[in-house]
């Protein structure tokens, strides 16, 4: 039985969130209508041990990360995710820092972009969740590689096919962007540190960043090089979520051609192989993937 706050408020969230809400099957043989302890930790990238020890008041100082990725995975609304920091000790992020909240409207909307490659980002490029196909397609990312634009500087190789020219156009959107961002978010640490790294350690960042453009990233059309379905030419539309600054990155095939064939190929082996892939070496209860992934900053 959950000791603390904390843990009776985390265990009833769980209990009120029905699996179908956030893409999970629904089998004849789940006993409750609320997610089990080992799908919450599938959503939020948090061991279902650490939930565990959290419901039962044996943890009660969670980071602001796990907190975060909790709210998310749990679709908390603004209020309740405030409560839930309150609950942990922690002060909810105040306006000078990124916001990270997903808010049910949006999820909602983005349960409905079946069949599309679909990522959302932070207002400084850190990607917060993203589903299956998205993730079958340009490849999945862990811990400081989530952040799109440290991996285009320091981390290069990606799925997307580059020229010189289309490299450096991207990464100057990229870096006027985020001065941009940095404007309206001085006091967020993360995002400071995250400037500093990429000024530290690569030049090219530091020259762009010197050079005091403003700008943001928006629209491209990308050529992924798959390693299993092969070459898919896409539309990356970026779009914006109002009063959230969350970046939602979609990736489309124009209808008829061989790239929406294989994108649709992707589709069905893709996300299959992912979930084969994080069932090793062992297999997760509940058997199929969310149909979205979160992740922590």
């Amino acid at each position: 039985m959950a000791t603390t706050e904390l843990g009776t408020a985390l265990r009833h969230w769980r209990d009120q969130t029905p699996a179908q809400v956030v893409g999970l099957p629904v089998g004849a043989r789940r006993r409750a209508a609320g997610l089990r302890r080992e799908e919450l930790s599938q959503l939020a990238g948090v061991s279902a041990d650490y939930i565990v020890r959290l419901e039962q008041g044996r943890s009660t100082h969670p980071s602001p990360q796990i907190v975060e990725a909790l709210a998310r995975a749990l679709r908390l609304t603004q209020d309740e995710r405030a409560h839930l920091f309150r609950l942990a000790g922690l002060a909810p992020p105040g306006p000078g820092m990124i916001p990270q909240h997903i808010t049910p409207g949006v999820h909602h909307m983005l349960d409905r972009l079946t069949g599309t490659p679909v990522a959302v980002f932070d207002a400084g490029w850190t990607q917060l969740l993203a589903n299956p196909l998205y993730t079958a397609l340009m490849g999945e990312w862990h811990g400081a590689d989530l952040n799109a634009v440290r991996r285009n500087f320091l981390e290069p190789h990606s799925r997307v096919r580059h020229t010189p020219e289309s490299r450096g156009a991207l990464q100057a959107a990229y870096v006027a962007d985020l001065r941009r961002t940095a404007g309206r978010y001085p006091d967020d640490t993360n995002l400071r540190a995250l400037i500093g790294e990429l000024r530290h350690r690569s030049a090219h960042f530091d020259t762009l960043w010197e050079s005091g453009a403003v700008g943001e990233h928006s629209a491209a059309r990308k050529t992924v090089d798959h390693p299993d379905v092969g070459p898919l030419t896409l539309d990356c539309d970026v779009l914006s979520a109002a009063g959230s600054d969350l970046r939602i990155m979609v990736y489309t095939a124009r209808p008829g051609t061989e790239d929406a064939e294989r994108l649709a190929l992707l589709d069905v082996m893709g996300t299959q192989l992912l979930v084969e892939r994080r069932s090793l070496p062992e297999r997760r209860p509940g058997g199929a993937a969310p149909r979205w992934r979160h992740a922590g900053r």
